[in-house]
């Protein structure tokens, strides 16, 4: 029994050894099988990175062009000192002495700081008060064989002695870095804008389109930005096999080759703008040294075609020189500009909104004709004073208002084209909100933003800038959500001329001058002429595009009696686009802007005056808002030649004063400018 029971027990203990074994080999087994077969692609790509990476090849960004061909910004060369550290001399004295040859030629001490693990976290090649033992050190730790920056942008002949000095300094090259340039600095910069690193919030986004952080550059502002699809390009890429040290070895794929940005041709005349910016700023130091005192300090001039929407030139001053962000973007400078009260970084010709004054009256002159609210020949008197009762509500008793004219004795008697051509207020309050049997139904709030809105206020007109502001048409929906009141009777008189809640930018107002010159045709404005490949050929033009045309695409709500839309639509009369034009050729024949124009232009043009009260935040700090003595804005826009324009011009100077003596003499200006370069141009000069 011994023995069987002994022989029992040795099987058992085989049978636990078999299983042992089996167990052994099984888990091995299994793991090869998960290491090779179930995760072998994921190994394998792990060994692939380990022993490869992607290089991106930076491309090149697209030039832009003004009309003329003239170059608003290209690439340069930057050219920047890198040391190899496993190129240089295996002997340290004879890597200090090149070193300190190095040193002589680029004024950095050869020590100086430490490598710190702070300082090495910190570490931003040209950005460093390191010595170049330092940032070699930093360089050898981390890629050996990939060149690090000591000095960066060194001028071209400094660059070519180091290169031609190659044989004395091993382990130091030149490296070329493409940088943005911009001839024409702040002339254009409000248009063309400047560039910098990719944001941290967008990396993902640039990332997936092959860009690389922290070296590649994206738009931030104008052209740049809006059209940086185009421009950006395509970096290419190489796959290469590298081996413990980070030596490059061999391409492991046939290289991706970087594709150029595109080229842009914009519809800007730069001597345009130079005589538009001019202009500008020499009217304002005109004001501000005849009255002893800094009044006006920003303001805005944009010309364009009205048949074309081509914008000619695009003034908003003051502005920035994008040059000097052009390597990296200086934080003092940036917070500088931050700081700056007069906004340099802030695009004023799309993007402040103020209110529009006088030239304003436009969409209730020609409402108030093709609704029937006046004839044509119906005079309204000015007294130069009216009273309303300022109302809340239907059965509100009201408070008495008095609303004056510019001018305290009054027009006298008044029709729709003296009322224009003078600019009466008291006409257009009549009109706007009515009175008493004299106008017994004025247009009302609801439908001068419907003709407001057919001129181009309140909406986006999709030029290719960022940052465009749709502006203010209110009405009583509006005023209950926003301002938490109804609607006032006074509201409607004061939003008929163009202030109150009203607001609007420049480029708005030129859009509005530009459609009724075009005959009710709204062209969308752009600055994009023509896209151009590499090679300089045009591969896409921008063919001019039509908004609407007030006169024939119906546009207007119709209302009844009270005011509520019954569904259908209504056109502008083209004889009331036509009179409306007739009245802004009055303006300057014998009317607010005569004084201006009365023999300093041979072309004959139109135009409106606007003089718009403000009180916005920095009248109240200045303590300027004093109740019947506001400060003012200065508006003025025009067009020419009135029987067939080729250019329509708005120019507005903040704090200006009154828009015919300081707005539009500017306006005039660039007419006179755009007609002696038309002329120019056809006889060949130059």
């Amino acid at each position: 029994m011994n023995h069987i029971k002994e022989q029992s027990f040795s099987l058992f203990r085989l049978y636990v050894v078999y299983i042992l074994i089996i167990g052994i080999f099984g888990y091995y087994a299994f793991r090869l099988f998960d290491l090779q077969i179930m995760q072998g692609a994921d190994y394998l790509a792990r060994a692939d990175d380990n022993r490869t990476i992607t290089i991106s090849t930076q491309t090149q960004r697209g030039i832009i062009f003004d009309r003329n061909g003239i170059v608003l910004a290209r690439n340069v060369a930057s050219y920047n000192v890198v040391i190899t550290p496993a190129n240089l001399p295996s002997d340290d004295g004879d890597t200090q002495e090149v070193y300190r040859k190095l040193s002589e030629l680029i004024s950095v001490p050869v020590n100086m700081g430490d490598t710190s693990p702070e300082t090495v976290k910190n570490f931003t090649p040209c950005i460093t008060e390191l010595g170049i033992a330092q940032v070699v050190v930093i360089g050898d730790t981390n890629a050996p064989y990939s060149p690090i920056r000591v000095k960066c942008n060194i001028d071209s002949r400094l660059a070519r002695v180091i290169l031609e000095r190659a044989n004395d300094l091993p382990g130091v090259g030149i490296e070329i870095d493409p940088i943005r340039d911009y001839p024409t600095g702040n002339l254009t910069s409000e248009i063309i804008g400047f560039l910098g690193p990719i944001p941290a919030i967008d990396e993902k986004y640039y990332r997936d389109l092959g860009f690389v952080a922290r070296r590649d550059k994206v738009g931030y502002a104008g052209i740049e930005a809006s059209m940086q699809e185009i421009l950006g390009g395509r970096n290419g890429r190489r796959i290469v096999e590298i081996d413990v040290a980070g030596k490059e070895l061999r391409n492991v794929v046939e290289p991706i080759e970087p594709i150029p940005g595109k080229n842009i041709k914009l519809t800007i005349d730069t001597r345009l703008q130079i005589a538009a910016r001019e202009s500008l700023i020499g009217n304002i130091n005109f004001w501000n040294n005849l009255l002893g005192k800094i009044r006006s300090t920003n303001g805005v001039v944009i010309a364009m075609n009205p048949k074309t929407g081509e914008v000619l030139a695009l003034v908003s001053f003051p502005n920035y020189e994008n040059n000097r962000m052009a390597r990296i973007i200086p934080a003092y400078y940036y917070n500088q500009l931050q700081a700056d009260p007069t906004r340099p970084l802030f695009n004023h010709a799309i993007s402040a909104e103020h209110p529009p004054g006088s030239v304003f009256k436009m969409p209730a002159a020609i409402g108030a004709l093709n609704e029937g609210v006046v004839t044509l020949e119906q005079e309204l008197i000015d007294p130069g004073k009216i009273t309303i009762l300022q109302k809340f509500s239907p059965n509100d008793p009201g408070i008495p208002i008095d609303y004056v004219c510019y001018d305290p004795n009054g027009h006298g008697r008044v029709n729709f084209m003296r009322g224009v051509a003078l600019s009466c207020d008291v006409y257009f309050y009549k009109i706007g909100g009515g009175y008493q049997n004299e106008v017994p139904e004025g247009l009302g709030i609801w439908r001068i933003g419907e003709y407001a809105r057919a001129l181009g206020y309140g909406r986006i007109s999709g030029i290719e800038l960022p940052g465009e502001m749709d502006g203010l048409i209110p009405d009583p929906t509006w005023k209950r959500l926003n301002v938490g009141e109804n609607w006032a009777t006074g509201d409607t008189y004061i939003a008929t001329m163009g202030q109150g809640y009203v607001l609007s930018t420049p480029l708005q107002v030129l859009i509005s001058a530009a459609t009724l010159a075009n005959d009710g045709k709204m062209m969308k404005p752009t600055l994009i002429k023509e896209i151009l490949d590499s090679e300089g050929n045009v591969i896409e033009t921008n063919p001019p595009k039509l908004v609407w045309d007030i006169t024939k695409d119906p546009l207007i709500n119709v209302y009844d009696k009270n005011f509520m839309t019954t569904g259908e639509k209504k056109t502008v009369a083209p004889w009331v686009v036509q009179k409306a034009k007739e009245s802004m050729r009055m303006v300057v024949e014998n009317g607010t802007a005569t004084k201006v124009f009365e023999g300093k232009l041979d072309i004959p043009s139109a135009g409106k005056t606007g003089t718009a009260e403000y009180c916005d935040d920095v009248a109240q700090q200045q303590n300027l808002c004093q109740r019947g003595s506001w400060p003012t804005h200065a508006w003025y826009f025009g067009y020419a030649p009135y029987d067939n324009p080729e250019i329509a011009v708005v120019a507005f100077v903040y704090n200006g004063g009154e828009g015919s003596s300081v707005a539009g003499p500017i306006v005039r200006d660039v007419i006179r400018a755009y007609f002696e370069l038309k002329t120019i141009d056809l006889g060949g000069g130059s």
